[in-house]
């Protein structure tokens, strides 16, 4: 395993540097997306969308481009989703005022709320379209907070839905309020979009892969709370779709992963394959440390996951998985030695690595 720091906090006028975003292009080209976070480590306040390119297997890299600064607003939750019968890369976002803090968007008493937008590139991320709001077709009244990602949507490749791009998102409800997650989806190569069934409660940041039967499977942090049907355990919330992510199965526990809490990455690597990275602390009814960068694999489609590589023993949060033009594996993870918001590091590794191959 190699790792390169790629994001530093506290570097080129930014306090924070947070949720990591990781795609590969059809034309090979590495892809890498956070938040620059100019004055705090919040979620919420003056926030840029950044993003950096590699051409060459992710061995050096861009200096970083914003793609969106909205002065003293707040723009994130990148989650890029590329449609590879035209190449364009679709980039679903976020928005707020910087103004509103996290506590007011997800109670709606801000003065105004969390919108969804999208641009796109045409030309391997060397160039982005201003960002689009579709808030009104996939943001229903009564939502207050809105998620989308963070990590990477997918384009389906079999079924009747084949062609279809689907990217996880998250909500929170005026009322309770309820955590859920849930989709949105484009039949049109991203010129409309559509919101997919809800899976609720206690669900939270979510991603999904295609099965190799066709189904989808979303993996979820689970928003523990109290006073609900479905209280923490300690583990993953997992969800099935039969019809392209339109519609859900209740959520239900995964005993295969813990969960502390945070968001994780999921992939499919080939048609056998799946790739999975979390924090992974020991599994616990509490909220455990976010600590301990573990990627694991599954080959039976997410049922069991019998071989695991720890990344990072220290503190560790958000993550990002991608296969990479030369068929290792990248991910871009949030770690640091005291806290896990100190950088944004991409470790890369060749797959049989996970399972204890020497080859690094």
């Amino acid at each position: 395993m190699s790792e390169q720091v790629i994001w530093k906090s506290g570097e080129d006028g930014y306090h924070t540097y947070r949720i990591p975003a990781l795609i590969t292009t059809p034309g090979g080209t590495v892809l890498a997306f956070c938040e620059g976070r100019k004055a705090g480590r919040g979620d919420s306040g003056n926030i840029d969308l950044l993003m950096k390119r590699s051409t060459d297997n992710g061995r050096t890299w861009s200096d970083s481009v914003v793609v969106w600064d909205d002065g003293d607003n707040t723009c994130g939750n990148p989650c890029p989703v590329i449609d590879a019968s035209t190449g364009r890369i679709h980039l679903l976002l976020t928005w707020n005022r910087g103004e509103d803090d996290g506590r007011e968007l997800h109670e709606g008493t801000g003065e105004d709320t969390r919108r969804v937008f999208y641009c796109w590139s045409d030309d391997e991320g060397s160039s982005w379209t201003d960002p689009v709001e579709i808030t009104q077709s996939v943001k229903p009244d009564g939502w207050a907070w809105y998620a989308t990602g963070p990590g990477v949507g997918i384009q389906l490749t079999r079924g009747p839905h084949k062609g279809r791009l689907v990217v996880p998102c998250d909500y929170t409800t005026l009322e309770g309020p309820v955590h859920g997650s849930h989709a949105i989806y484009s039949d049109d190569g991203g010129k409309t979009w559509q919101l997919s069934e809800t899976i609720s409660p206690t669900c939270n940041e979510c991603q999904v892969a295609e099965l190799s039967d066709g189904r989808l499977l979303m993996s979820i942090r689970t928003q523990g709370a109290r006073n609900t049907p479905r209280p923490y355990t300690g583990y993953r919330s997992i969800a099935y779709s039969n019809d392209g992510g339109a519609t859900w199965t209740d959520p239900v526990a995964d005993d295969e992963l813990g969960d502390p809490v945070c968001q994780a990455s999921l992939i499919r690597y080939d048609d056998r394959r799946l790739l999975f990275a979390n924090p992974s602390p020991p599994i616990s009814p509490k909220s455990g440390p976010r600590n301990r960068m573990t990627v694991r694999v599954s080959d039976d489609d997410g049922q069991s996951w019998p071989e695991s590589r720890l990344i990072h023993e220290g503190p560790a949060a958000y993550s990002c998985l991608t296969r990479l033009p030369d068929d290792r594996v990248g991910l871009l993870y949030e770690a640091g030695k005291k806290n896990a918001y100190e950088t944004i590091t991409l470790a890369t590794f060749a797959l049989d690595w996970i399972a204890g191959g020497d080859k690094p």
